[in-house]
C-alpha cells in the first residue's frame, strides 16, 4: 500500500479543541498554521515573554474534560467557536479581553477545583508545541489500530492530538523513519523525535472521561510510552488529504 495522508488537525488552543482540516500551506521552520496559536494561562503560571513549557497551561493531563472540547476556527476574523457535550456552543476571539472573560466563565466547570484554575489566554507570536522548536506531529493510523487491537479497545485517534496521520505505514514504522525526510504534497518534513505520552491519552475525546488506560498499556507492550512523531518542516508548501507520502 502507497502511503498517504489520511487526516489533518489542528488545534488553535492548546488542550482545548480540535479542528479536521481538508488542506493547509506549511511554512520552513513553523508549525502547523493557528496549530497552538493561544494557550490557556493557570493561575499559579509564571510565564516567560514567548514559548513556555505545557506545565504552565491548563491541560488535558490534569483536566480530561477538555479532551471532549472540539473547535473551529474562522481564520479571517480570528474568532473560535467551542463544542464540548456537557456545554453549550461558544463564539468568541480570544484576543479580546472580554471575550477572553467569557470563555473563562464558559470552561470553568471543565476545570478540576483542586487544580490551577484557568486564568488567561496567552500567545507566543509561533506555536505552543509540547516541544521547545517549532514542531508538526505526524501519526500512524496503523500503530493506533495495532494497540486498540491490544487493549480490546477501539482507540479513538483524537485521543493522541496529532496533526498529520498517514495511512499505509506498518504499525510503529514512524519510530524508524527518525532522522529521515518525508514529502507530502509540496512540502518536505523531517522527523525529529518520538512523542512522550501523558495521562490525556486517557481520556475519550467523545465524553472527556477516563476510560482507557493508554499509558499502562503502551508500557505493557511495547515498553515505551511514546506515540508518534514530532517533525519539522523543512520545506515550505500545500499538504492535502490523499497525497502520497514519501520517504526520501
Amino acid at each position: 500500500m502507497t502511503a498517504r495522508l489520511a487526516q489533518i488537525r489542528r488545534h488553535p488552543i492548546k488542550s482545548h479543541g480540535r479542528e479536521a482540516l481538508a488542506s493547509v500551506r506549511l511554512s520552513a521552520g513553523a508549525g502547523l498554521p493557528w496549530d497552538r496559536h493561544w494557550a490557556v494561562a493557570h493561575d499559579a503560571a509564571r510565564l516567560e515573554p514567548g514559548w513556555n513549557p505545557c506545565q504552565m497551561f491548563a491541560r488535558g493531563a490534569k483536566a480530561p474534560a477538555l479532551m471532549a472540547i472540539s473547535a473551529a476556527l474562522d481564520e479571517d476574523s480570528a474568532a473560535i467557536t467551542l463544542r464540548h457535550p456537557d456545554l453549550p456552543d461558544l463564539t468568541f476571539r480570544p484576543d479580546d479581553a472580554a471575550d477572553q472573560a467569557q470563555f473563562i466563565d464558559w470552561v470553568m466547570p471543565l476545570a478540576p477545583k483542586d487544580r490551577p484554575l484557568p486564568a488567561r489566554i496567552v500567545s507566543a507570536g509561533r506555536i505552543m508545541s509540547d516541544t521547545d522548536f517549532p514542531s508538526v506531529s505526524v501519526l500512524n493510523l496503523a500503530s493506533n489500530r495495532a494497540l486498540s487491537e491490544r487493549m480490546g479497545v477501539d482507540l479513538s485517534p483524537e485521543r493522541w492530538r496529532g496533526n498529520l496521520w498517514v495511512e499505509g505505514l506498518a504499525p510503529w514504522e514512524e519510530f524508524d523513519l527518525i532522522g529521515r525526510t518525508l514529502a507530502i504534497g509540496e512540502a518536505r518534513l523531517k522527523i525529529m523525535e518520538p512523542i512522550a505520552r501523558c495521562k490525556a491519552t486517557t481520556a475519550n475525546p467523545a465524553t472527556g472521561r477516563i476510560d482507557a488506560d493508554t499509558l499502562a498499556a503502551l508500557n505493557r507492550h511495547y515498553d515505551h510510552q511514546e506515540f508518534g512523531v514530532y517533525a519539522t518542516v523543512e520545506q515550505g508548501g500545500t499538504i492535502s488529504i490523499e497525497d502520497e507520502v514519501r520517504v526520501l
